[in-house]
């Protein structure tokens, strides 16, 4: 829905102002529920993350970065983990492997360069 809605405004240069809440949930791995909202350029989601909810270890060839909101999560790239805090950003590159673990329940902004067409 906010495909069609986003995509026109942002050729032609107009701001959009969305609400996560208003976008419906799907849940990408068991335990990770996120909210997307895409454009021409970007995919942006605000995930909800159980504790101990774990993303395996994968790659996409979008750049992705992932800032926590609240709570600790673990992400492991290229076989180095690193614990993440509220307002702490890690930037993760298009191909590189990488998974996920909640130490705690957690709120994070994922980015995506280019749009995550299977998160449509």
């Amino acid at each position: 829905m906010f495909v069609e809605l986003l995509s026109p405004l942002v050729r032609t240069g107009r701001m959009r102002l969305l609400d996560f809440s208003s976008v419906a949930p799907r849940e990408i791995a068991p335990g990770y529920l996120g909210r997307y909202v895409h454009s021409q350029h970007i995919t942006q989601g605000r995930v909800e993350i159980a504790p101990g909810a774990v993303v395996p270890d994968h790659s996409h060839p979008q750049e992705q970065w992932t800032l926590v909101l609240t709570g600790s999560l673990e992400l492991t790239v290229s076989g180095v983990p690193h614990v993440l805090q509220p307002g702490q950003i890690l930037y993760i590159t298009p191909h590189e492997r990488h998974s996920a673990r909640a130490l705690t329940a957690c709120v994070v902004l994922d980015a995506f360069h280019p749009p995550r067409d299977d998160y449509r």
